[in-house]
């Protein structure tokens, strides 16, 4: 026989093959660096990195983290990666913690958040580290059920959540069915005089036979779901509501069958039949449960809808010829031709026709807008009247309605500050529970009456039932669920869960003036030129110059140019100085437009000008300076027309105690003026971009957590230093990244809306976690018997699993109010 040596080298690796993205590699020293790195890892072999991919792979025998980890030493870094996954058979908040500790336990997972209410678990990893298999393999081995999250899904596949609630009202059905005659049995003899007697007069021990039969099957057959799941649970050292249901019922049915079968076996005395107890817990609970089903798929609703409005199908013209294609078959520059009555089928821009189309899903506001030719339309939206046909630009993820799907299911996947002390207590209270049972139980056998085993065992069933931390979990999942989903009626966009608590404790809105508190849509209204210039000439150097601009008073300033039939000169040089203004050569003259420190920056002198810019600023007016060739030429003014409903809102923002600030980098005249209108005496202004971030902390510092509003690239820097940003959207634009919340209608209501509807979350989240803690501290004293060492009444398993049924469906309930909660946009009556 040959023997054939296999050195180390040519020994087949039994490892895996790990693929990674690497960042910051950028020449042949650094993809040396990381080959060096990953070579010496152990298990590690087939080391392979890639510069212009930016990847890198090897088979490794060990933990993939130690990878990522040996890519950080070196001095580049793998990017992190989000997957979510929709989770089934989740009943309490000890399910969500089994699953996160199994998700976390992952090599390379350094965040697993999962979501009762939702079904939604998200995982942040390492790109490359994780596999999906193997997200769903922990999820699996933890006893639930796990998938990848389709796109546009809200949470757990609505196949399968109607699979679950209606195999939930089936077994309830059956659970009822079978336990009838069992209560019957037992319950006819405390109820009907000489039922007891007959029953035991024609069945004997027969009657006890039966009942044994009829609670095998229940247990055994809808019941067997507790025991599945709370079996395993309960042996790894992880029980779960299903393991005390299971604890308590299971406990009962067999002392009840040693009771039936085998009475002498125990204390004279104390055999008592308790199958009713057993099968009415597994019937109410599932009772329970199917309400619970049908309660949490209406939490959802508004964020189902939003998908649903999306249409199927879309119509388009390709050679004259118009065909059905499906949505997903749509490409960017199709022609779709959208006729009365019909959803817009995409995001795009019209190309003929025109309509008036009812945007409320977008923006909240339930007037149809005007639709012509070169305007943008927003797919699932509504036409009304007319037909018209659009050029698709936007697919996918990028469409409006894709983005706010996304943003609303970000915000409801979100776990609140407040959570992470919930997460706290329920890690230990279920263990706690099953601790004060087995108190309960010798405590009443040690000291209650003789016979005590019937009783210390009743009580103890009690407790473990009664306990069931199921409201906990739902208290604040749902309520995030369904205020985010209103909000989102209301063409209010939260970012994230967290912006909800945030904006409910601002004590100070800050708002911007141009665009924000005004139209954003400035007009000329005067021009005053020094002597040796011609109004028309500097009108058309400084129009020249601003064309290349996109603020709005540029464009003002443009348009008064071309209404004077002024012809625009070409520019040779251009720049922008955020907060001061614009300069430039026109002509091959230099030329200079803005702000008095733009002007005093340059050497300019404004002296000349200074009384009629004072004028000109306490009427409300923005004043800017025109300077050609180093000399002052002329001094220009703008009105910016108030938004309508402005003064109201700030009324009805002062009105809720908050504190109304203007910050504004307008001329302190200007603000003045319009601030006076408004009712703001908060006011900061000539501040740059920077000095807004300064401004919103000074106004912290005086009178606590601040809530910002802006609209521009210049308000970014406030937007994100606030407690809370609030950017004001157009219905098309969302895609505001320093804000947290984003008013799609662009108008100032909203912000009432969004902290009404913030408060009203947040109470009603204190209130579900008030009476689902209360209800446990109060009634487990109760369920343990202490009413009754007073004289007071024993508490029946059975009722302890109806209370603790309806306490979940309570909590989802209090939830479902949020739906009407908050005004529609645009409204404060």
């Amino acid at each position: 026989m040959d023997i054939v040596i296999i050195s180390p080298e040519q020994r087949p690796s039994t490892g895996r093959r790990v693929d990674l993205p690497v960042v910051g590699m950028s020449c042949a020293s650094c993809v040396g660096r990381v080959e060096r790195a990953l070579a010496a890892l152990p298990g590690a072999s087939d080391v392979a990195v890639n510069l212009a991919a930016g990847r890198a792979s090897l088979i490794l025998d060990g933990d993939p983290a130690s990878v990522v980890a040996a890519i950080g030493r070196a001095g580049y870094e793998v990017p992190e990666a989000v997957t979510e996954l929709s989770v089934g058979g989740l009943t309490c908040a000890s399910c969500v913690g089994r699953v996160e500790r199994a998700l976390r336990a992952l090599d390379g997972v350094s965040v697993a958040n999962v979501n009762l209410a939702t079904g939604r678990a998200t995982v942040r990893h390492a790109e490359g580290a994780v596999d999906l298999t193997n997200l769903v393999e922990a999820v699996t081995a933890a006893g639930y059920e796990a998938s990848p999250l389709d796109e546009g899904s809200v949470g757990v596949p609505k196949d399968r959540r109607e699979r679950e609630a209606s195999e939930l009202r089936r077994d309830a059905i059956i659970s009822a069915v079978l336990s009838a005659p069992i209560v019957v049995l037992d319950m006819g003899g405390h109820l009907i005089p000489g039922f007891g007697e007959a029953i035991q007069a024609h069945l004997g021990t027969a009657a006890g036979l039966f009942q044994a039969v009829l609670a095998t099957l229940v247990l055994a057959w809808p019941g067997q779901r507790f025991f599945r799941q709370g079996v395993p649970a309960l042996l790894k050292g992880y029980p779960d509501m299903n393991a005390l249901v299971a604890l308590g019922a299971g406990t009962a049915f067999l002392y009840s069958l040693v009771s039936a079968l085998a009475p002498q076996i125990l204390p004279l005395g104390t055999a008592h039949l308790y199958f009713e107890a057993a099968v009415l817990i597994v019937t109410l609970i599932l009772l329970g449960r199917a309400l619970e089903a049908r309660v949490k798929g209406r939490t959802g609703a508004a964020i189902a809808h939003l998908v649903g409005l999306a249409p199927t199908t879309a119509r388009l013209i390709r050679d004259g010829r118009e065909s059905d294609i499906p949505l997903a078959s749509l490409r960017l520059g199709d022609i779709v031709r959208i006729r009365p009555g019909e959803r817009i089928a995409a995001d795009g821009v019209i190309v003929a026709g025109g309509s008036f189309v009812d945007e409320s899903m977008v923006t909240g506001e339930p007037l149809p807008v005007r639709k012509r030719e070169g305007d943008r339309t927003v797919g699932g939206t509504l036409n009304t009247n007319g037909g018209f046909d659009l050029r698709v630009d936007t697919i996918g993820a990028r469409t409006v309605l894709a983005q706010i799907v996304a943003m609303v299911q970000a915000a409801q996947g979100a776990k609140l500050p407040i959570q992470a002390l919930i997460d706290r207590v329920t890690g230990w209270f279920v263990p706690a529970v099953i601790a004060a049972s087995l108190t309960t139980f010798v405590a009443w056998l040690a000291f209650g009456p003789s016979p005590a085993l019937g009783v210390a065992l009743v009580n103890a069933i009690a407790v473990l039932i009664i306990a069931c931390p199921c409201a906990m979990g739902l208290a604040t999942p749902t309520s995030i669920m369904v205020g985010t989903g209103r909000a989102a009626e209301l063409g209010v966009l939260f970012r994230n869960g967290a912006a909800l608590q945030a904006l409910r404790d601002a004590k100070v809105v800050a708002f911007d003036k141009t665009g924000t508190l005004t139209e954003g849509r400035p007009a000329l209204t005067d021009l005053v030129v020094t002597d040796g210039f011609e109004p028309d000439l500097v009108l058309q150097f400084a129009a020249s110059a601003e064309t290349r601009s996109e603020h709005p008073i540029a464009r003002s300033i443009v348009e008064a140019a071309g209404e004077r039939g002024l012809s625009l000169l070409p520019v040779d040089r251009f720049e922008a100085v955020p907060g001061h203004g614009v300069e430039g050569s026109v002509g091959g003259q230099a030329i200079i437009v803005g702000a008095r420190r733009h002007l005093d920056g340059h050497g300019i002198a404004v002296a000349g000008l200074a009384q009629a810019a004072s004028r000109l600023e306490r009427e409300g007016k923005s004043p800017l300076y025109i300077a050609i060739d180093g000399r002052l030429a002329a001094l220009v003014a703008v009105s910016d027309p108030i938004k309508a409903g402005a003064a109201e809102v700030v009324s009805a923002l002062k009105a809720r105690g908050i504190v109304v600030a203007m910050v504004t980098g307008d001329a302190r005249g200007a603000a003045s003026g319009v601030a006076a209108l408004l009712g703001i005496t908060e006011i900061v202004a000539e501040v740059l971009p920077g000095g807004k971030v300064d401004a919103v902390r000074d106004l912290r510092a005086r009178f606590g957590p601040i809530a910002f509003v802006g609209d521009g690239i210049n308000d970014a820097p406030a937007l994100a230093e606030a407690e809370i940003g609030l950017a004001i959207g157009t219905g098309t634009d969302i895609a505001v990244e320093s804000a947290d919340v984003v008013l799609m209608s662009g108008t100032l209501p909203g912000i009432v809306s969004a902290i009404d509807l913030s408060r009203a979350v947040i109470r009603n989240i204190t209130q579900n976690l008030f009476w689902a803690f209360t209800y446990n501290v109060a009634l487990i004293p109760v369920a343990a018997g202490l009413l009754h060492a007073f004289g007071g009444p024993l508490l029946s398993p059975v009722l302890a699993a109806g209370a603790m049924a309806l306490s979940s469906v309570f909590v989802l309930a209090n939830a479902l109010r949020l739906r009407k909660a908050g005004r529609r946009v645009g409204s404060l009556r």
